[in-house]
């Protein structure tokens, strides 16, 4: 389980899942500025910001 989780807003993919606290500034940065996956150009606003405890999945 990871206590912080940067995902892209448009396409769900994670962008960064660590035990480690790492800004979305750096997790902008590490990627280019764009999300790998679908290619929208990333950004931080804070009225965007979710936070949110952290779900477990069901066992299967």
């Amino acid at each position: 389980m990871s206590p912080q989780r940067i995902i892209c807003s448009k396409c769900g993919e994670s962008l960064y899942a660590g035990i480690e606290l790492e800004t979305p500034s750096e997790t902008i940065q590490r990627h280019g500025g764009y999300c790998p996956k679908c290619g929208k150009k990333l950004g931080f606003a804070t009225e965007n910001l979710k936070i949110q405890p952290q779900t477990t999945p069901p066992a299967q």
